[in-house]
C-alpha cells in the first residue's frame, strides 16, 4: 500500500472517531508525536519488544495524520527528503550521531 493512501485511511479513522470536529493545533499534535516517541523510548528501556513496535507504529500513525489533516501530501514530501539525504556526504560530514 501506497503511504499517501495509509495516511488517508488513518486520517479517515481519526475523524470518524472524533479527533477532528475542531481544529487541532500543530503544536498539540506535535506533543502527541512525541508522546509516542517517549512511549517507544520507555518500551525499549524495559525490553518490552512489543510494545516497543506498537510505539513505532503509533508515531507514523500520529505523523500521517497530522499530515493528512493539514493538507500536506506525506508520501511526496518523504520521498523529496530521502533524495536530499541520499545525496549527503557520509554521516554528513562526520557527525557522530
Amino acid at each position: 500500500m501506497e503511504l499517501s493512501i495509509l495516511a488517508k485511511k488513518i486520517h479517515h479513522n481519526a475523524k470518524k472517531h472524533g479527533w477532528w470536529d475542531t481544529r487541532r493545533p500543530v503544536p498539540e499534535l506535535l506533543c502527541l508525536v512525541h508522546s509516542e516517541v517517549s512511549e517507544a523510548l520507555e518500551a525499549y528501556r524495559i525490553s518490552d519488544e512489543l510494545n516497543f513496535r506498537e510505539e513505532l507504529a503509533d508515531i507514523l500513525i500520529r505523523v500521517c495524520d497530522m499530515a493528512e489533516g493539514l493538507g500536506i501530501d506525506i508520501e511526496r514530501e518523504v520521498l523529496a527528503k530521502h533524495e536530499i539525504n541520499r545525496k549527503r556526504s557520509f554521516r554528513h560530514g562526520g557527525k557522530v550521531c
